[in-house]
């Protein structure tokens, strides 16, 4: 009978393992795209052999749906949850967005904002990959109008039709991205200065 301590600590193992790989997986893509990713070239620059890479993902689909789950973790960390601590609506709004800008300008992945660099790859693909994608912008979406609109409750920003916003905030931090790693160094100060004037000036 095979002794449960060793079983999960085998499977602890690989879990940390896969999480090790999906990690670097989202570092490679936010820089050379999903497709660039093969199973043998993550076991190559981790040193792990490429059966043993394999036999965690499977294929190369399963592995490209580990890097964006590690990547939605990854902005989670850095944009969501630090923005969480401030007081809901137009506070709330700006940390998102502060935290976003903050995320790209770092950048905490060498490519940037990763939805920035592979959203382009599956916006006219089927499958699940675009399907993952698609779904993690919709919920970044769905947050982003929520906190409008708890701003216009408060008396913030009237006259702006929330997901009208939502995409405006979307797209300047995603050029402002992009600006930033062609080597424009005024593209996430210009984008931060349209947000003021989107969302008024910090307090």
């Amino acid at each position: 009978m095979t002794d449960p301590n060793i079983s999960d600590q085998r499977l602890l193992k690989g879990a940390r393992a896969r999480a090790t790989i999906a990690r670097h997986a989202t570092d490679v893509a936010s820089v050379e795209g999903l497709t660039g990713l093969s199973i043998g070239r993550l076991a190559a620059d981790l040193g792990l052999s490429k059966s043993g890479v394999a036999t965690l993902f499977g294929t190369k689909e399963n592995l490209q749906l580990a890097a964006v789950q590690s990547a939605r973790e990854v902005f989670v960390e850095h944009v969501i949850r630090p923005a969480l601590t401030a007081p809901e609506g137009m506070p709330r709004l700006r940390a998102l967005v502060d935290h976003w800008f903050d995320y790209i300008d770092r950048p905490v992945l060498p490519g940037g904002c990763f939805r920035v660099a592979t959203a382009a790859e599956f916006d006219s693909r089927v499958g699940p990959v675009h399907d993952a994608l698609r779904d993690e912008r919709t919920e970044w979406f769905t947050l982003l109008e929520t906190e409008i609109a708890r701003a216009q409750a408060d008396g913030h920003l009237d006259g702006h039709d929330a997901h009208a916003l939502a995409f405006e905030l979307d797209a300047l931090v995603a050029a402002a991205n992009t600006g930033a790693r062609m080597g424009d160094d005024s593209a996430i100060p210009t984008a931060r200065s349209i947000v003021d004037r989107l969302l008024g000036p910090p307090t």
